[in-house]
């Protein structure tokens, strides 16, 4: 608990009735601290991509295909794939074995898009 939320006597008391009744209490404030870290360090990833990884990554994240991906961008297939290589290394998501390489980067896309709209 944070030394602020120590001063209300009921909040105290109830931390420490659920602490020992086996219980664990974290402060919401220090969860939300711990979470816009982590948002950051994403972010601080994402900002590694070109703005044309970017753009392929968010179609990733719309569920598209390399196909569509390369009609749509009216690139190669094989340029496509060549930027979904570069996105995965510069993310680190992994070897090529791991499957849910494309679903990491969407899901990290989307998480931040989300928590920090155009």
């Amino acid at each position: 608990m944070l030394k602020e939320r120590v001063k209300d006597v009921a909040e105290l008391t109830d931390a420490l009735r659920r602490v020992a009744e086996g219980g664990s209490v974290v402060d919401p404030r220090i969860v939300e601290e711990l979470v816009a870290v982590r948002r950051q360090r994403e972010r601080s990833r994402l900002d590694t991509l070109t703005p044309r990884e970017l753009e392929i990554l968010g179609l990733i994240a719309e569920g598209q295909s390399n196909a569509s991906i390369a009609e749509a961008l009216v690139i190669t297939k094989r340029a496509v794939e060549r930027h979904i290589s570069s996105i995965f290394g510069k993310l680190d998501l992994g070897n090529e074995d791991d499957v849910s390489r494309r679903v990491k980067a969407a899901v990290l896309y989307l998480t931040d898009t989300s928590a920090n709209p155009q």
